[in-house]
């Protein structure tokens, strides 16, 4: 069974929502494109993450092009999908504007990171507000 087929729920989660493709290659899923939505991002990421190896399966780049605003009564802020080179220090420093506001990154998202120096390209990080 290929990764397609273990993600297929994934796969059919983003038909029509996601203007893109789900590559094997490498043994890995490659999911490249775009969406409208931040919360269209975030229904595909938990279609990944109903499979439990996704960390090692996934590699992901998945970029919202609307302009939905954010619901004003859940959690302000949003994701970021680690690339490779990246760490919490630069992360912090492009979207909160202070490299060493990286702890605030890495508090926000205790449920994946055990270290603030591990982060892998493919993970979707939340990004507290500033």
């Amino acid at each position: 069974m290929g990764l397609r087929d273990t993600y297929a729920y994934a796969i059919s989660t983003a038909k029509g929502k996601f203007n893109g493709n789900a590559e094997e290659r490498d043994g890995k899923l490659h999911f490249v494109g775009s969406v409208q939505t931040e919360d269209q991002k975030n229904e595909l990421w938990n279609a990944i993450k109903t499979i439990p190896t996704w960390k090692d399966d996934i590699v992901a780049d998945i970029k919202v092009t609307g302009g939905g605003a954010p619901s004003a009564g859940g959690q302000a802020g949003k994701t970021y999908t680690v690339q490779s080179g990246d760490t919490l220090s630069k992360i912090a420093k492009d979207h909160l504007g202070d490299a060493n506001a990286y702890m605030k990154i890495f508090n926000a998202n205790k449920d994946q990171l055990t270290d603030p120096d591990k982060i892998k390209p493919g993970q979707v990080l939340n990004i507290p507000t500033a």
